[in-house]
């Protein structure tokens, strides 16, 4: 007869299997940990050429006038992302709002947002809107709206693209990450080169990238390439596991401005709002967050490699570069994508014991699951993962704050997955 090993056999066969992904995978994480060296000396960089002392910790109440700290902070992200001005706020309530603000402040009724990467992650659907919702949307506001989606291979239509673009075109939106869709995301290299593409077509776009989930992955950020506008949140890459909420905004002076004004008040925009007990969170997150961001990369080179080892499809793949935190796991069935997410969870140190259910998230157009065991509530960048329950049933991970948990939480998924009968068993699992 055969038995089935018991827990501690398949754990101690699934962390072999995991080194063996890991010897594989040694000038993967080698890269990784480059680019986070020259992220690190960057944002070290930055907080010297401002003088960042420890009075910039103290923050304000009230209006906020004169707020030193909160000034240099702007300064330190506009250099720490190669632009010319940065607007850094804990009242951003997260990487929608901050977006949705980013992209109220450019755009006026009548003009036309143009979305060159398919459609938008699902979230912004509702800022996006529809003609009269009444919502106060952007296209109940008068802003007209398109979007190309992307060619069969994930590509741009750049066919598609030239025909949409008309004298009432503004501003163009581009997603860095791949959102809840199974395609590459956009490297900065390739957001250069939508950039110059647009631009030729119609000098006087303006180019707003999302860059959530993407700070920190490569050597350099959108805006260092002649994005005009982007936008992310605090909680996932740039607040490094410490701001407790908030969002940025970086680009051009007149467009983060324009931002700013919509943020607060026109003519008041970056020059008041309270910062309160958030600003020693902000510079430490920041200054650690390439090394943490770095840390999750290798997460995600690490499950890619086991699960493709376990006959999954992955995006990226293991060997391939990276551009942001995700990794995408297709599972082709809602039992073992709900066992994943779950398995995640059960890997937390924070609400270890919750086991996320599938359920109508506000925001969404599916039924969501979500693990996100976190001491900041939605912090994507500590181990995390999510998914919509809907064919073709793919799990998207993301964070870790250390490479040691990711590798925990990957092996207790695993093992999930292994316990209950959901992967096909192979002699070197049982």
């Amino acid at each position: 007869m055969n038995e089935q090993p018991d827990k501690q056999t398949i754990l101690k066969r699934l962390e072999r299997l995991a080194e063996e992904a890991e010897n594989r995978a040694h000038e993967a994480f080698r890269s990784v940990e480059r680019i986070a060296e020259r992220n690190q000396w960057k944002v070290i960089e930055a907080f010297k050429r401002h003088k960042v002392s420890d009075f910039h910790f103290a923050g304000s109440t009230g209006y906020g006038y004169n707020d030193r700290g909160r000034e240099v902070l702007d300064l330190v992200y506009a250099d720490a992302m190669g632009a010319e001005a940065a607007l850094v706020r804990p009242h951003f309530v997260s990487g929608t709002h901050t977006i949705s603000c980013a992209l109220f402040g450019v755009l006026r009724p009548g003009d036309e947002l143009l979305y060159v990467t398919g459609r938008p992650y699902d979230t912004l659907h509702k800022v996006i809107g529809k003609p009269g919702d009444g919502r106060g949307s952007l296209q109940d506001w008068g802003v007209l709206y398109k979007e190309v989606p992307l060619a069969a291979g994930g590509g741009l239509d750049w066919e598609q693209i030239e025909q949409a673009i008309t004298p009432r075109t503004k501003v163009i939106g581009i997603q860095r990450s791949r959102g809840y869709d199974w395609r590459a995301s956009f490297t900065v290299a390739e957001i250069g080169e939508i950039v110059k593409k647009v631009k030729a077509l119609k000098p006087d776009l303006l180019v707003f990238v999302d860059n959530c989930y993407g700070e920190f992955t490569e050597p350099l950020e959108p805006t260092q390439v002649g994005v005009d506008l982007m936008a992310g949140s605090l909680i996932k890459n740039p607040g490094g596991g410490l701001a407790e909420t908030g969002g940025y905004i970086a680009g051009t002076a007149a467009a983060v401005e324009a931002a700013a004004f919509r943020l607060t008040a026109p003519g008041i925009g970056g020059e008041v709002g309270a910062m309160l007990g958030t600003m020693r969170a902000m510079f430490q997150g920041l200054f650690l967050a390439p090394h943490l961001v770095g840390q999750a990369v290798k997460g995600s080179v690490l499950a890619a490699a086991l699960f493709e080892e376990l006959g999954f499809e992955t995006k990226p793949r293991w060997h391939e570069p990276r551009t942001d935190l995700i990794q995408a796991v297709r599972f082709g069935q809602a039992e073992h994508l709900i066992a994943f997410v779950q398995g995640i969870q059960q890997a937390a140190a924070v609400d270890a014991h919750v086991v996320p259910e599938p359920w109508d998230m506000p925001g969404y157009e599916n039924e969501v699951i979500m693990a996100a065991g976190t001491f900041i509530q939605g912090g994507s960048l500590e181990l995390s993962a999510d998914a919509p329950i809907r064919e073709p049933y793919i799990a998207y991970m993301q964070g870790g704050l250390t490479y040691a948990h990711a590798k925990y939480g990957i092996l207790t998924a695993l093992y999930r997955l292994v316990e209950s009968g959901l992967i096909v068993t192979k002699p070197y699992i049982t």
